[in-house]
Formats: structure tokens, C-alpha cells, sequence
């Protein structure tokens, strides 16, 4: 019995061709999303802590003046006393401690400081100061200060609680940690915003999760720069980061000289004068000639002048305007004769160190005064803001559920190598010199290696006892 000819056959399927690997940016995507996603989770508390602190500082500006006004400010006169003769009254009130330096009345409704060192219950990095009428050389009062801008009790307060939570060295480590990662966030998440489809970034007519997505994806475009600035200045002076980059300044011959405060002149060799300041303000000559001699060779107000801090060196004399634009020309003056023996410009500066000058006063809101502040706490709203609308998404992607749902793992696996090596070469470099972002971005990928592997291996457990009960 014929048999009719079979239409199948014994060989094997062909295996599936593979799936091309994704080219561009596709790749990165996911692995952005996920660097977002643990940052604005587990940093953003950091972030939401030296956002509210910056607010209130930025303000403190304005409500210093209002607080300390009858210090501060005077009726305006017909003729100044001799700086001689403020000194002296301001030392017959107070005559604790040791004339550490002198600022004269810089506009006519302004008193003149006479700060002191060494004086009880005062940090030693801060000094007191005493408020002097200029025309009547009435003592108005006396408070602590600090810093160049003349920080007062009310700023101080404020400025230490931004910097370090009042937990002295060790506190300064979260503003380390907010400065090194908002760079970060703030950079991803305008590639994640921009690699959006211009249809999903729309905000108007939307609702639930895509509007606050489209709120916090608008506003954080808009204040991207300011963050990058923010973060970037803000590292400067950190306590690790602050120093790598001090240290390469250095490297580069591009760190910030300082006049010499030898009596005999010298190079601008770096020394420090202002932190040896210290004794009686009169040393030979006197404060008017010094002041005289300092304006003759342009030094205009605001200046602030230091004592010798021994019999071998000189008078210091140096702008401290950090308004725009910035007076920060200085020069040393021999006590005995009265003449410059060092002169120093801030058009001399090394490119860095001015930057770096322009930076700071930028971020701390003094460069361009009130306008300065006020865009300064817009920024800090912004990002407040941002935090808020970034832990609702949260919220909202898991439907309400404590944690949500979590970034799906393994992005780092799809990235092409010649992408990934680099990538991690940078990045290693960038954490050693930046170690609050090299650290917990360690911490990140250990974590994320232990929970992807737990859910792994539940994974498999779940799916061997499903198959036994079949």
C-alpha cells in the first residue's frame, strides 16, 4: 500500500536572528533614568535640606539691615573724625581683646567698624565689632562678625546653618554631598526631558503623572544653569572636593596671591597677612597716614585695614567691595615710614582665582546685591519645587504603593562597550577627585547588584514551584 509523500521534515528550525543592539542614545537612556531615579530618591532629602537653608540665607541680607539698622547706620554729618580718633573711642568702650583689623565708614550714612580679636566668648575665627559714628565717634553697639562681607549674628547663624547644620567639620559633609550630585541630576534630567517626544512634554490639558512630570521637566529645564552654577561654585570650598580643586589651582599656578606683609616689601609670595593680624591698631606713622597713603594709590572704599602682626611687617590695606564691580586691590605700607612696599591688583589675578572670586560672591548673593539675592531664592524654590514633584512621580508610578515601582535594572548591560569603558574610566577619575559623588555612586551600584540579584533568584524560586505544582 502506497503511502502518499509526507510534506514535513526532520530538520531543525532555524534559530531567530538576533535583535540588532540598539544604537545612539537609546541605550543610555535607561541607565540615566535609573542614575536620575536613585539620585532624586536617596539624595534629593540633601538637596530639599541645602535648598531651604540657601532660601533663608539668600534673604538674610535684607533682614540684616533691618535687624542691626541702628548699628550699622548713622544720621549723616558735616566732617569725619580722623580714623585715629574712631579707634580710639571704639577702644576706650571695649578695651578687651586686640585690634584685628579696621573698616572705615565706606558711605556717609555708615558707621566704622573697629574689629577685634582674641575677645571672650567670641570664635576664634570670627571677631567683635564695634559700631563707631564717624562725625561724634559715639559707640552705637557691638557685635560678633565674620567673613569678608561682614557677616552679622542674625547672617552668621543662617550662613552656619546652611554650611554645616551648626555640626561643626562634620556637618559640612551634606552640603558636599547636595553640591557634588546636584550637578548630576540636574544634567540628567534634561537629557531624560529632551529625549522625550516634544509631544509628551506638553503640560497644558494633561493630568495624574504626566502633568506633574510635565511641571517638573519644564521648571527643571528652565533652572538647569543656575544648578550647574550652584553645584559647581558651591564645591569650590567644600571640605574634599574644595581641597582637590585648590591643589590643582596650585598645580596650574592659578591660585589666589596675596600682597606681602613684610615690612620690607617682597613678591606676591602668598602669605596670608590678615590671618596674623593682631596688637594695637597704632604702630609708627599712625592709621590716618596709612589710610592716606592707601588712597593715594587708589585703594577707594570700602577698604579694611590691618595691623602689623609683629615688629617685621607692614600695615595692610585692602579693598573688600564683592559687589560688582569688585574692589580687591591691596597693598603693605612700613609702618615707620609710611610708604608701599607691595602693591597688588585684582586685574593681576591669575584667570581662575578671579573666576573663582566672581563664583563665590555670585553664589553667596553678593556680587550683584539685591537682584543677585532674589534670583537666588527663586532658584532655591525651583528646586524645592522639583524635589516635591519628583517624589509625587514616585508616588504616583507605583499607584499609591509605600515605595512604588522601582526603574527596571540592567540598563549598564545594554550600553555598547565602546561607550561603557570610557564612561566608567571618567568616572572613576570624576569620583576621586569629587568623593561625595564617587562614594555613594558606589553605594548606588552595590545596592542595586544586591536587590537585582534577591529578585532574581525570588524569581527563579517562584517560577520552580509553580512548575511543581503543575
Amino acid at each position: 500500500m502506497s503511502t502518499a509523500p509526507s510534506t514535513t521534515t526532520d530538520e531543525a528550525p532555524k534559530p531567530a536572528a538576533p535583535a540588532p543592539s540598539p544604537r545612539g542614545w537609546a541605550p543610555l537612556r535607561p541607565l540615566v533614568l535609573r542614575l536620575h531615579f536613585y539620585a532624586g530618591v536617596l539624595v534629593a532629602p540633601f538637596l530639599l535640606v541645602a535648598a531651604v537653608t540657601g532660601f533663608l540665607y539668600a534673604g538674610s541680607f535684607q533682614a540684616e539691615k533691618l535687624v542691626y539698622a541702628h548699628e550699622m547706620t548713622v544720621p549723616v554729618g558735616d566732617d569725619k573724625l580722623p580714623i585715629s580718633e574712631q579707634v580710639a573711642a571704639a577702644r576706650k568702650a571695649h578695651p578687651e581683646g586686640t585690634v584685628a583689623a579696621v573698616r572705615p565708614s565706606p558711605e556717609p550714612d555708615a558707621t566704622t567698624r573697629v574689629l577685634l580679636s582674641g575677645v571672650k566668648g567670641i570664635d576664634a575665627d570670627h571677631t567683635f565689632a564695634v559700631f563707631v559714628d564717624p562725625y561724634t565717634g559715639k559707640v552705637r553697639g557691638a557685635l560678633e562678625q565674620y567673613g569678608a562681607s561682614g557677616a552679622l549674628p542674625l547672617r552668621i547663624w543662617i550662613d552656619e546653618l546652611h554650611r554645616d547644620l551648626h555640626l561643626g567639620e562634620n556637618g559640612r559633609l551634606y552640603s558636599e554631598l547636595a553640591a557634588s550630585w546636584l550637578w548630576v541630576v540636574a544634567l540628567g534630567g534634561l537629557v531624560l526631558w529632551f529625549s522625550r517626544r516634544h509631544a509628551l512634554r506638553t503640560v497644558r490639558g494633561t493630568s495624574g503623572r504626566r502633568r506633574t512630570l510635565g511641571l517638573h521637566g519644564s521648571v527643571g529645564v528652565w533652572a538647569a544653569a543656575g544648578f550647574l552654577f550652584l553645584s559647581a561654585t558651591g564645591l569650590t570650598w567644600s571640605t574634599y572636593a574644595g581641597a582637590n580643586i585648590d591643589e590643582l589651582r596650585t598645580s596650574l599656578g592659578q591660585a589666589t596671591p596675596s600682597v606681602s606683609a613684610a615690612a620690607g616689601g617682597g613678591e606676591h609670595a602668598g602669605h596670608d597677612s590678615a590671618s596674623a593680624a593682631g596688637g594695637d591698631a597704632e604702630h609708627g606713622v599712625g592709621l590716618d597716614k596709612i589710610l592716606a597713603a592707601a588712597r593715594a594709590e587708589g585703594l577707594s572704599d570700602p577698604v579694611e585695614i590691618v595691623p602689623p602682626a609683629d615688629a617685621s611687617s607692614a600695615y595692610v590695606v585692602k579693598q573688600v567691595q564683592r559687589s560688582w564691580p569688585e574692589k580687591q586691590d591691596s597693598v603693605a605700607i612700613d609702618p615707620a615710614t609710611g610708604e608701599v612696599t607691595d602693591v597688588l591688583r585684582f586685574a593681576d589675578y591669575p584667570v581662575l582665582a578671579k573666576l573663582t572670586r566672581w563664583g563665590i560672591d555670585l553664589h553667596t548673593g553678593v556680587l550683584f546685591g539685591l537682584v543677585n539675592q532674589i534670583a537666588l531664592m527663586l532658584l532655591a524654590l525651583c528646586l524645592i519645587l522639583l524635589i516635591v514633584w519628583g517624589y509625587r512621580m514616585w508616588w504616583q508610578r507605583g499607584r499609591g504603593s509605600a515605595f512604588g515601582r522601582p526603574v527596571p535594572r540592567g540598563a549598564w548591560q545594554q550600553v555598547p562597550p565602546y561607550v561603557l569603558v570610557p564612561g566608567l574610566a571618567a568616572i572613576s577619575v570624576l569620583g576621586y577627585f569629587v568623593p561625595l559623588l564617587g562614594i555613594p555612586l558606589v553605594c548606588f551600584v552595590v545596592v542595586d547588584v544586591v536587590l537585582g540579584e534577591i529578585t532574581h533568584r525570588r524569581g527563579r524560586r517562584t517560577s520552580a514551584s509553580g512548575a511543581a505544582t503543575e
